[in-house]
């Protein structure tokens, strides 16, 4: 126990320095959290300085920080919320965190560190910071679609963290990850969640509109931490993290739906320990094993910011984002923060890793905290340059993609999940789900099968484990197989929803884009199936056999994209003669509205080509004078200008030194909402905050 007088001088010491370098990191226009943790780097006690917190009593002060915190996290998450965000937010999240988590894992490996440490290394470089995301887009004025993507995915992370923290301290906790006892700690794991949950939602939602209806401040205030510390040690006597247990008590509570007035009333009082957690964080941190491991720090540093703008921009490309918004996601996600440090310290806590990956985790957050709001700056010019360096098929299909997933989303739900779309996934996740256990299944029971052997039939121990593998590899083909045509098969299905086949007998214009379609999606699955898979069975193998199998898969069908793509692009220039008619057509027809009407047929005749609109140039349009080039309408916008109606002439497909004219008719295709951006671009009026906006763009 400490005495009254060394929390208070604790207290004291803490929130002085804190107040004294979060004022000056303000007045630099940095992060907050950056200030708390050299306020902690001041107080501690590897920096020879003579203002020394107790360490013990800060830490036990952090603790109520941590367990504030992640209750306020699980305030802004609720079940509608997920749903909200949807499939875009879930699929990129899923597909970054695993990447992230496999690529720490590999990482920890090569620096020699334990199985174990590197598996925590892994889950703390995969969550990115909602905190300082949510200050600099603030500092930057950033809205609209960006800021709704990121929310999204920061959502999904900050539950796959809490799913990760679970699972890591049913595997540290346990008697070594052996396959039953891994099933065990899992099966308990989950009976928890739902228990509560159910319980949860019977009791906690109902209790905290009662008292938010009495409408006295304190009260709610009282009440909320009450249920935020009750189920924190709830968790914490079932075995889990009180991490766990406040975040469900804050989804709970959301789940009343007064999570504002809830969020309102407990923020002084989180920020105030959170500060603490944050100066706790910084007491940890020993420069000499930060100059120990900088070689280390710097390498997670760049896989980090590498992984992450990678992993990020293909999900939100993937799902239908288009190359300027998905760039800008993986650049704004580029950092880890508080998820990290509390991942960090559950390994110290449960004495899976050693004292050297806490500093090193807070040194990455640090470097990143600081890389963060530059990265968010340069993201728009930096997607603009990735749009004009894509080749041109990649181009017409970056534009007409985002045109295919929308009518995707906007089919009934019953075609899109009808009963076959929903057996195909079935049998996806089962077959991925076997090819795991067969996976761990060999690499734990190996040895002493292979042993077995050795003792009753005298064959070597070595060679018989040689030929267990063998078998295991033998037994996965069919399952490998069987993803790689299920994938198929339900892209081939999702396409023709998107790009309907012709049932009249006439040419199918479709065929092209629904073929680049197929293989896109089926690309996709195997992404959203295969990275999953290499991540949670690369600690059981040996080498890099996993990546490279999926590698050696997407190489594959990447060659087949290329040619679908090339194909796409002389599609797009036949059709654009079509295009061409029509807007010729129109300027000879003497019919009020013609021009506004002009490719109405377009969709019928070119279900590939998206909904092209025309689009005239008035007089004062800033785009009269330009170069398509110097516009650089498809990078801020992600619409695409097919064709262009000139009085008696026309130009289908135009070149990037195409030179706009007043009264030019452009035909522009895109999603809905690129195209309104772009209308909005070419206006003779500044466009009102909105689309462009939303993607990021300078004014």
């Amino acid at each position: 126990m400490h005495g009254a007088h060394e929390v208070l001088q604790a207290i004291a010491v803490v929130l002085c320095v804190a107040a004294v370098t979060t004022v000056l990191f303000q007045k630099l226009r940095q992060p907050v959290v950056l200030g708390y943790i050299l306020a902690g780097l001041v107080v501690g006690p590897y920096v020879p300085i003579p203002l020394v917190a107790n360490p013990e009593v800060v830490t036990t002060l952090s603790e109520l920080g941590v367990i504030l915190l992640m209750f306020s996290l699980g305030l802004e998450f609720s079940l509608r919320k997920l749903f909200a965000v949807g499939f875009t937010a879930g699929l990129t999240a899923v597909v970054q965190c695993t990447i992230m988590v496999w690529l720490g894992f590999v990482v920890g490996r090569a620096f020699g560190w334990t199985s174990l440490e590197s598996i925590f290394v892994g889950a703390l470089i995969a969550i990115s910071s909602t905190t300082i995301i949510a200050k600099v887009f603030d500092d930057q004025g950033i809205r609209g679609r960006l800021r709704e993507l990121v929310v999204g995915v920061l959502i999904v992370e900050d539950l796959i963290a809490v799913l990760l923290m679970a699972t890591l301290t049913a595997v540290s906790t346990g008697t070594g990850l052996s396959l039953g006892e891994l099933s065990l700690t899992t099966g308990r794991l989950v009976a928890f969640l739902v228990g509560l949950v159910v319980v949860g939602l019977f009791t906690i939602p109902r209790a905290m509109r009662y008292v938010v209806r009495l409408n006295r401040p304190e009260t709610t205030l009282v009440a909320s931490v009450g249920i935020c510390f009750a189920v924190a040690l709830l968790a914490q006597a079932f075995g889990y993290s009180v991490a766990l247990g406040a975040f469900l008590a804050g989804s709970l509570v959301a789940e009343s739906g007064e999570e504002k007035v809830v969020e309102h009333l407990v923020a002084p009082v989180k920020d105030i320990f959170a500060a603490i957690f944050f100066v706790s964080v910084g007491m940890l941190i020993n420069p000499a094993l930060i100059l120990e491991h900088w070689v280390a720090i710097l390498v997670l540093t760049a896989v980090v910011i590498g992984g992450k703008l990678l992993g990020v921009a293909l999900g939100a490309f993937l799902t239908g984002n288009g190359t300027r918004t998905s760039v800008q996601a993986g650049m704004s996600l580029a950092q880890i923060g508080e998820f990290s440090f509390i991942i960090a310290a559950l390994g110290l806590s449960l004495k899976a890793t050693r004292d050297f990956i806490y500093p090193v985790a807070v040194a990455v957050s640090a470097i990143t905290t600081l890389t963060t709001p530059m990265l968010i700056k340069l993201s728009g010019p930096t997607a603009t340059w990735v749009d004009r360096k894509l080749p041109k098929p990649l181009q017409t299909f970056a534009t007409l993609y985002g045109t295919w997933v929308e009518r995707l989303r906007e089919a009934p739900r019953r075609e899109t999940l009808g009963a076959g779309v929903r057996r195909l996934i079935r049998l996806l996740v089962l077959d991925a789900a076997l090819l795991v256990a067969l996976v761990i299944g060999t690499s734990l029971a190996a040895g002493k099968v292979a042993a077995a052997v050795e003792a009753r039939t005298g064959l070597g121990q070595e060679l018989a484990k040689n030929l267990i593998i063998a078998g295991a590899v033998l037994l996965s083909v069919p399952f490998l197989v069987g993803v790689v045509s299920l994938a198929r098969r339900l892209g081939t299905v999702l396409a023709e929803v998107a790009l309907p086949l012709r049932t009249d007998g006439k040419v199918d214009l479709a065929a092209a884009p629904r073929r680049l379609l197929v293989v896109t999606l089926q690309v996709v699955t195997i992404i959203i199936i295969g990275v999953p898979v290499v991540a949670i069975t690369q600690p059981f193998m040996r080498g890099a056999t996993g990546p490279l199998v999926i590698l050696a898969l997407l190489v594959a069908l990447g060659v087949s994209f290329w040619r679908g793509a090339t194909n796409l692009h002389g599609h797009v220039r036949a059709g654009a003669q079509v295009i061409v008619a029509a807007l010729a057509a129109q300027s000879h027809s003497k019919e009020p509205g013609a021009e506004e009407h002009a490719l109405d047929d377009v969709p019928r005749l070119l279900p590939g080509l998206g909904e092209p609109v025309p689009v005239r140039l008035e007089d004062a349009s800033p785009a009269v004078g330009r170069t398509l080039a110097q516009l650089n309408l498809r990078g801020l916008t992600g619409a695409t200008v097919l064709a262009i109606q000139r009085g008696e002439e026309s130009v289908s497909v135009p070149t990037a030194q195409e030179v706009l004219r007043a009264g030019d008719v452009l035909a522009l295709t895109g999603t809905h909402e690129a195209v309104e951006a772009a209308k909005g671009l070419l206006s003779p009026t500044p466009p009102p905050p909105g689309p462009l906006e939303a993607s990021g763009a300078p004014a």
